[in-house]
């Protein structure tokens, strides 16, 4: 009587076939990192963004880097767009620059 009670446990019955039971076994590979993918397509998110940004502004804008070399909205539309992405980016990177020092410093002083 027993016998008929017993549990199965395998949910195929054992079905499958070896080959389809060693299928996902690990292959021993680390998986590679993807940061820099990550990164790329961040970046790249920015930068469409800032082109809208410069397409979109109804007047046109100008940006001096020194006396002699300015870039316009209008006559250097990729290169304006680069720069506020750049700038995009850096206030981005001023702010999680500030928060890593803001969680040290609360570490440390513990208030």
């Amino acid at each position: 009587m027993e016998d008929d009670k017993k549990t199965i446990w395998s949910l195929q019955h054992n079905k499958r076939k070896p080959e389809e039971r060693d299928q996902f076994k690990p292959t021993g590979k680390t998986k590679g990192s993807n940061s820099v993918t990550y990164g790329l397509v961040a970046f790249a998110i920015i930068f469409v963004v800032s082109l809208l940004l410069v397409w979109m502004s109804p007047k046109t804008l100008t940006t001096c880097f020194t006396d002699t070399y300015c870039i316009s909205s209008n006559t250097h539309f990729f290169g304006y767009a680069l720069y506020v992405a750049f700038t995009i980016v850096l206030i981005i990177l001023a702010i999680m620059g500030a928060y890593i020092v803001g969680k040290k410093l609360g570490e440390r002083f513990k208030i």
